[in-house]
């Protein structure tokens, strides 16, 4: 509770992007004298989500990791690609880990603020106004999560987007069942017709996994639906008849070309989901939002607007003509994947879709999947 209507940064939305920009602020000196709140109207005390990504040591993310792997498979319709993925590993990270790790550490900040109210709506003066069902804060800057209400519009018109949407189990068997020293990126051998639609599994023991159903198309689909390729899946495709279901997770995230950027003013900068900082073409996002949130804190510290140059030109192309494909042609998403994984090593794989990779090495990745599909989407990009 906080007796105070003015703040040197809001920060709206304590989720991923939210707290991961409220740790960072907290933990740097130039800020200690700084007065921050957090203003979300839901307390984050459940596993409403579990976030994997790729990582090499050192990392930042060990203490909150639930487990890690260093081998990978692709399975397609085709062939099984296994994946050796040293120096890097693929971790998750459960998300009421990290909520309650991020919350007992701002906690004992005496100038963070928490306000559990609903903000209705941000007015961009010299001071921006922030108001809630309850009140109205002012800022000197604001950061905002919320999703634009012009995405819902221009996703359907201008812009390509699709939406990476699943349900999840995790389940538990009564004996030995899962390789847990191996994680199911992608495997096909399971699909809802003619879209993009995989499994994957996150065994998290020998007898535990997070497994789950995954579309990449432009609707949805009701939750039955995925219930029954869950089903079927651990039925007929891992072999398992006896089994309990002891979490769900379901989510949607936008795969998207549309420019969230020009939401950002010199007094309110879009962040996470709600400023593009979701990687277009994949749909991860942890390790996104902790380089996002690293460059916005040196602009800040450098004099400069906090969205200055968060977005590399040549990787925002890269995804759009990569979604147009999917878009226009879904039915090629596992033959897409399949390129990606059996002609390029993963580790320059990783370096790509982090947006570390050389020219050279992004052309090498391109041309392993050269195809009519991709040179039409790359004339309709331009």
């Amino acid at each position: 509770m906080t007796h105070r209507s003015h703040f040197d940064y809001i920060i709206i939305g304590n989720g991923l992007a939210g707290l991961q920009l409220a740790l960072k602020l907290a933990s740097d000196s130039y800020f200690k004298n700084l007065q921050i709140a957090l203003i979300d109207p839901i307390e984050k005390n459940t596993n409403d989500k579990t976030w994997s990504f790729w990582d090499i040591e050192p990392s930042q993310w060990n203490h909150l990791t639930h487990k890690s792997w260093t081998n990978a498979s692709i399975i397609t319709s085709k062939k099984r690609i296994d994946l050796q993925l040293n120096p890097y590993a693929y971790k998750t990270v459960r998300a009421i880990d990290f909520y309650t790790n991020a919350l007992t550490t701002l906690r004992a900040h005496k100038t963070i603020h928490f306000i559990k109210e609903r903000v209705t709506s941000v007015i961009d003066n010299d001071n921006v106004s922030v108001v809630t069902n309850r009140n109205t804060y002012t800022a000197s800057h604001v950061f905002d999560s919320r999703v634009p209400n012009e995405f819902t519009e221009a996703s359907k018109t201008r812009n390509t987007s699709i939406i990476q949407h699943f349900k999840g189990w995790m389940i538990s068997t009564e004996t030995d069942t899962f390789d847990d020293q191996n994680v199911t990126m992608m495997d096909y051998r399971l699909k809802d017709g003619e879209q993009t639609t995989f499994t994957y599994i996150l065994p998290f023991s020998k007898r535990e996994a997070l497994i789950e159903f995954t579309y990449f198309t432009e609707h949805l689909v009701d939750e039955p639906i995925y219930d029954s390729f869950l089903k079927t899946y651990i039925k007929t495709v891992l072999n398992i008849d006896a089994y309990t279901v002891l979490e769900e997770e379901t989510g949607q995230i936008p795969m998207t070309s549309y420019n969230f950027s020009k939401h950002n003013t010199n007094n309110i900068t879009k962040i996470g989901t709600g400023g593009g900082w979701v990687k277009g073409s994949t749909g991860y996002s942890l390790k996104h939002t902790e380089k996002k949130v690293s460059l916005l804190i040196e602009n800040i510290k450098n004099g400069k607007p906090p969205s200055h140059q968060l977005f590399k030109r040549k990787h925002r192309f890269y995804d759009k003509v990569f979604l147009k494909v999917l878009k226009d042609e879904n039915h090629k998403g596992e033959w897409l994947f399949e390129q990606f994984y059996s002609k390029n090593s993963v580790q320059t794989m990783f370096k790509f879709l982090d947006e570390e990779s050389s020219l050279l090495e992004d052309l090498k990745i391109m041309s392993s999947l050269f195809s009519w599909s991709f040179i039409k989407a790359f004339f309709k990009t331009l």
